[in-house]
């Protein structure tokens, strides 16, 4: 099974699920984007968010193949850039963070680390970029009947399960943080039990996501 990642770009975009192809819960404030919903093209508005992301600022989202297969993404920006941010009662997320805006992983992949990949990517990309720590918004209530957020908050178990840590408590929507040091430290359970078989170096690069080199070309998300 192969598994590689790439930068969300204009052309990776359409590769996102359909629901969050056309969704701007992030992108836009929310009154603008229940205008847009209503009677707008909200694929549309997230092509141009993310064509201006990628423009003013760089890489702004990751996505994962399996076997060719896209099977998840994340999604990430200074929250300057990310009008929903301020809606939240745990905000405003810290100075020295980006933040992970939202995260999925297809049904049929999860389960099989393609969420902690999708966050280490992220992290050696915003590394690079000098920024320090990524936070994010969960959804504590994430499945529960009667709690529609429309997905787009993912669950707190999510964060948590990847190395965040809840920096701002709340009963529904909490701001989680991960420390990009930590995240960078990380190794895989697979890299784990190759050095337990094999009694050898950590194989980082036998398991290091093949990046096409279109992948980058827009850098400067």
């Amino acid at each position: 099974m192969s598994r590689r990642l790439v930068n969300l770009t204009l052309d990776t975009l359409e590769d996102l699920p359909r629901p969050c192809r056309s969704c701007v819960f992030w992108e836009l404030d929310p009154v603008s984007a229940e205008r847009a919903c209503a009677s707008g093209d909200p694929a549309l508005e997230k092509e141009a968010w993310v064509s201006q992301t990628l423009l003013e600022w760089g890489s702004c989202g990751k996505l994962a193949y399996v076997d060719g297969m896209p099977a998840g993404f994340v999604m990430f920006a200074p929250p300057a850039y990310v009008p929903r941010s301020m809606a939240f009662p745990t905000s405003p997320v810290s100075a020295d963070a980006a933040l992970l805006m939202t995260a999925h992983v297809v049904p049929a992949f999860a389960g099989g680390g393609l969420g902690r990949m999708l966050v280490q990517g992220v992290a050696r990309d915003l590394t690079k970029r000098g920024v320090k720590a990524i936070e994010a918004f969960g959804d504590a209530k994430f499945g529960e009947a009667g709690e529609g957020e429309e997905g787009c908050v993912a669950p707190v178990d999510f964060f948590l399960s990847v190395g965040f840590k809840t920096v701002r408590p709340h009963p529904r929507y909490p701001r989680l943080r991960l420390e990009l040091r930590t995240a960078l430290s990380w190794k895989s359970d697979v890299e784990y039990a190759l050095e337990k078989l094999l009694g050898s170096m950590s194989p980082d690069a036998l398991l290091r996501p093949v990046r096409p080199a279109t992948a980058t070309s827009s850098t400067p998300s």
